[in-house]
């Protein structure tokens, strides 16, 4: 949950011109409740699937590879297993196509955000100092308080959060979990995940290797689940890898 901003680094390593090494041309994507793309009050991986398919439409793409991060990653893979005549390839971070609710704190990073209370007309930087202040008991990592501060923004002298909370707090359960397919994806999948994260464990691989029979697990080891951030450059490199040569 951060806001499309927070993927360009990713971007700069495989954008120039909107084209990565490999001569591909790219976009960045932003999700439903997030304020620069248009909220919802639905939030499910199957819209967010669909919101993507029309894109690409819109594009004039009939095919990509896909990468997805966290939610992003999710519904990559929901695109992929609905729609695989669209997907050359699927890159998925840090996230499987399990239930997440044992091992995420979302629920409560979320509850934390609408807490917050920041004073109208404060400069950006003592906004930004108090909401880390007030995020810290509960997002005890700075890293992730970064990322989650990604999101705040002024807008007519207050400062609220880019991202639509309610929505997301109302769709909670179909955020951790994730929609039942039956027919697999049958194009190459890389899972990429850190090796201090939780999100992609053992006890995944069944599910995994059920939806995603060409499926490639593979850890950066000392990333969290912010993997493009912990690890860019070992990030980078595992994504080049797996894109097909020029």
């Amino acid at each position: 949950m951060g806001r499309h901003e927070g993927q360009d680094p990713c971007g700069d390593g495989l954008n120039a011109d909107n084209k990565d090494p490999t001569g591909c041309q790219g976009a960045q994507l932003v999700k439903r409740q997030q304020r620069s793309s248009p909220h919802s009050p639905l939030m499910s991986y199957e819209a967010m699937s669909l919101d993507v398919q029309h894109l690409l439409a819109r594009l004039g793409v009939t095919k990509c590879v896909l990468l997805g991060h966290s939610m992003g990653g999710k519904t990559a893979m929901a695109l992929a297993l609905q729609r695989p005549d669209l997907v050359e390839r699927l890159i998925a971070v840090d996230i499987s196509p399990s239930t997440t609710a044992a091992v995420s704190e979302f629920s409560a990073y979320v509850a934390a955000m609408k807490s917050v209370q920041i004073p109208d007309g404060l400069p950006r930087s003592a906004a930004r100092r108090l909401a880390d202040e007030q995020l810290r008991p509960v997002v005890q990592l700075a890293e992730l308080r970064q990322f989650l501060l990604t999101n705040l923004v002024e807008v007519e002298g207050r400062y609220v959060w880019r991202v639509n909370l309610e929505a997301i707090s109302h769709h909670l359960s179909d955020i951790m979990n994730f929609p039942v397919f039956h027919k697999p994806y049958p194009g190459p999948t890389l899972f990429l995940g850190g090796s201090n994260s939780p999100y992609i464990s053992p006890k995944d691989y069944p599910e995994i290797r059920r939806l995603f029979p060409k499926a490639d697990i593979q850890f950066i080891e000392g990333a969290g689940h912010i993997v493009h951030q912990d690890k860019f450059e070992e990030f980078m490199t595992a994504v080049l890898n797996f894109l097909p040569a020029p």
